[in-house]
């Protein structure tokens, strides 16, 4: 099964000429001082509570600290926090601030802070969500200090608190106390950089400058631990939908940085040396198809079975990142491939790659001509990708299909609507996530089957919340561990509420005289600067 790839391409032939993007009216000494960068996506939401967009999260990483933050090799390390003590039976985990810890208002971080944003920040989170019922309190103690008390020992929370997927970022209590299913206005944080909301446009560019009164910690940045200093005066976000326009820019100094470059140019963007381009993020991109499984015809397990029947993700792979293998791997299973839990069992639906199998198996599951509305985010190329291989299948199907091209802001919010698809619903989205935010049951978030709490696409699967929970009580020992990830990979693929794309390995690409872009589980903005 084939598409036709790289359409948004189209009109793109110029790219050797001017790139259509004018150059900051900035002075010489101002323009080294800040980082121009075109981000993977529009800016449409800041709370990274409300949303799981990664463009949210990357702009919170700039605003926000975390009171403990992951390296690179997985473990849990003081951020905010100076450090922390577990009394011996486990059951207290006392957290002290460290010093000079001050809001871009100017107001100090207290611990009533941390316990607020925490609070708010639970309600949202899968993997924080499976641990609170072992939480007897959380309360401050007095202006640094704050502590947890629970029924039974839970080392997890530690790693809950400095995860990477959904961090916790600590904002002044008055914000955080906004209920977390509504979406928080203002940004405050005490992180490396301001955000500056009269500079932000939607849809055109979003700026930050440096917090002059952020005091990073001295270690050298490891992963998302360590220090995080702002060595730029301010950085800028310019949204340029047009992939040949973005590296035109890239390539004659107008933009100094390139999130998520487009495969199909990346040997263009090698050839010129004045340009880097690397693999920044640690871990591979894995790709999703996203069912909403509350609204027909895909509240039917059986059609979304039929509709995974007719995958294969070596179409979607080759469709975002080329013909080279090298670029890419299939992963049939839920878990992140290479890491300890990866498994496929039940995943034999995936192996039919079928269309004729599939149609079979949709009449088979009763399909009654259901309109399939599925959205496409034709501004984020390598999703937009994804899109559409899976529109093509849903055509060849026999389905009854709607198309809607959209931009990502409007996808992230109309992904929450759980209305028909008649009242502005949506039957089908795709998404990616890092490798590293899938290898735990704990905090997958695509793997979370709650009804009303999961993700969207709200899938009720209470086997799967009693294997997570499972996982928690027994997931130290290796065995236990992969016998419950077989488990959950086998009720994953029998309700099949999302569908497994693979991954590829998505590149950065920088201007030569951009220095301190290292590597992390996500794009981080401190310790770069220019030369």
């Amino acid at each position: 099964m084939t598409i036709g790839r790289r359409s948004i391409l189209a009109g793109g032939a110029g790219l050797a000429a001017g790139a259509g993007v004018s150059a900051p009216a900035l002075s010489q000494g101002s323009a080294a001082r800040t980082l121009r960068v075109i981000p993977q996506a529009n800016l449409t939401s800041l709370d990274p509570v409300w949303t799981t967009a990664v463009v949210t999260r990357n702009n919170a990483f700039m605003i926000y600290d975390q009171i403990l933050a992951t390296d690179s090799k997985g473990d849990v390390k003081p951020q905010m926090a100076q450090g922390w003590e577990t009394s011996q039976d486990g059951l207290t985990v006392t957290f002290t601030l460290r010093d000079n810890l001050f809001f871009h208002d100017g107001e100090r971080v207290l611990a009533k802070d941390c316990v607020a944003s925490i609070d708010r920040w639970r309600r949202r989170d899968s993997f924080s969500q499976v641990l609170w019922p072992n939480v007897a309190e959380l309360a401050a103690l007095d202006d640094r200090r704050f502590r947890f008390r629970f029924h039974r020992p839970t080392p997890l929370m530690l790693m809950a608190l400095g995860q990477t997927q959904f961090p916790c970022f600590v904002m002044p209590e008055r914000i955080a106390s906004t209920d977390a299913f509504t979406q928080i206005r203002e940004t405050i944080g005490s992180g490396p950089f301001r955000f500056l909301r009269d500079e932000w446009n939607p849809g055109q560019r979003a700026a930050w400058a440096k917090n002059e009164r952020y005091v990073p910690r001295d270690e050298p940045p490891d992963g998302l631990a360590g220090g995080r200093a702002p060595r730029i005066d301010k950085v800028e976000w310019t949204i340029i939908t047009d992939p040949a326009t973005s590296a035109a820019a890239l390539a004659q100094g107008e933009q100094d940085y390139w999130e998520y470059p487009l495969h199909d140019l990346l040997p263009m963007l090698r050839r010129n040396r004045n340009v880097v381009v690397e693999q920044r993020l640690q871990d591979g991109t894995y790709g999703v198809c996203r069912f909403n499984t509350l609204q027909p015809p895909f509240n039917n397990p059986a059609i979304r079975r039929a509709v995974a029947m007719a995958v294969d993700q070596r179409d979607y792979l080759r469709a975002v990142a080329g013909d080279d293998p090298a670029g890419w791997g299939v992963c049939e299973g839920v878990f992140t491939c290479d890491t300890p839990l990866a498994n496929e069992d039940g995943s034999d639906l995936l192996k039919v790659r079928s269309i004729e199998r599939a149609r079979a198996a949709l009449q088979a599951a009763g399909y009654n001509g259901e309109k399939v509305v599925l959205i496409a985010p034709g501004d984020y190329p390598q999703i937009n990708a994804l899109s559409l291989v899976t529109a093509d299948i849903i055509r060849r199907l026999g389905m009854n299909l709607e198309l809607i091209s959209a931009d990502w802001g409007t996808l992230v919010q109309r992904r929450t609507s759980r209305e028909p698809v008649e009242r502005g619903g949506w039957s089908v989205i795709h998404t990616t996530s890092s490798g590293q935010s899938l290898a735990l049951p704990v905090f997958h978030l695509f793997l979370r089957a709650n009804g009303a709490n999961a993700w969207f696409g709200w899938p009720d699967v209470p086997e799967v919340e009693r294997l997570r929970a499972e996982w928690v009580e027994k997931g130290g020992d290796p065995a236990e561990s992969q016998r419950i990830a077989r488990a959950l990979n086998r009720a994953a693929m029998r309700e099949m509420y999302y569908i497994p794309l693979g991954y590829y390995w998505q590149p950065s690409a920088w201007r030569r005289n951009v220095t301190g872009a290292f590597r992390a589980p996500a794009t981080v903005f401190w310790n770069i600067a220019k030369t």
